[in-house]
């Protein structure tokens, strides 16, 4: 596939997920040495990447949205020697995602982090709720006019907004939210938990005057009982 999209509520890693998808696509074999994949991938072929994200500050006025898109694609378009006619946050997208491909020769990957943090930050003001979307309808475009320049498409945030075009223009877009396949890809699940924090857990133990069964219990009374599809399973946050 090349499009994709993943709700998860906050404090699941989606952040790190798309970290860990840069990392990849950008052929960083070092970094996955021990794991599954660097015996499952052969090519490690390096790809040009653009990550946004768009939970890095709080959307209290239309400006806000404006300074951070200015900012996050100037770091690109400085980087790759990008300048685009149209100067539309959208433009600018469209321009930079086709210079990438002609300058590298090589297709593009688009990691867009919180999607919806402008939406969320303006629920309280309709008129300004409005407008973002109406600007985020906008710029995503591009992700659908560009697809032969484009290689992967990852999109995460906490909800789906019905009325943003992006999926309904996107319609090869697919949703893995529910998916029994996807449902512990963010998250820590019970096995990991035991598996990989053995011994922390004993240190929160001991600090708290608590058998590690104790402190498991605890641990799943405040951060488990999360479950993503049908046969999900026990996910702690």
């Amino acid at each position: 596939g090349k499009y994709y999209f993943l709700s998860r509520p906050r404090r699941f890693g989606k952040s790190l997920l798309l970290s860990t998808l840069k990392a990849y696509f950008e052929g960083k074999k070092e970094l996955f040495e021990g794991l599954a994949i660097a015996d499952l991938e052969k090519d490690w072929t390096e790809y040009p990447v653009i990550h946004l994200d768009l939970n890095a500050k709080p959307f209290t006025k239309l400006q806000d949205l404006h300074d951070l898109l200015h900012d996050q694609l100037t770091v690109y378009e400085r980087e790759y020697n990008s300048e685009a006619v149209d100067k539309s946050s959208e433009g600018r997208f469209r321009h930079l995602i086709r210079s990438i491909k002609q300058r590298t020769g090589k297709k593009v990957v688009v990691l867009i982090d919180e999607y919806d943090a402008p939406m969320h930050d303006s629920v309280s003001d309709e008129d300004l709720q409005k407008t973002i979307r109406n600007i985020m309808r906008d710029f995503f475009s591009p992700l659908k006019q560009q697809e032969g320049n484009i290689r992967f498409v990852f999109i995460t945030g906490i909800s789906k907004f019905s009325q943003l075009s992006i999926f309904s223009e996107l319609n090869n877009l697919k949703f893995l939210t529910l998916k029994d396949e996807y449902s512990s890809c963010c998250g820590i699940t019970k096995s990991e938990l035991t598996q990989y924090f053995c011994e922390g857990i004993e240190e929160m133990a001991e600090h708290n005057g608590l058998t590690y069964e104790e402190t498991l219990r605890q641990l799943r009374q405040h951060y488990d009982g999360y479950h993503f599809s049908i046969n999900s399973e026990d996910i702690f946050n």
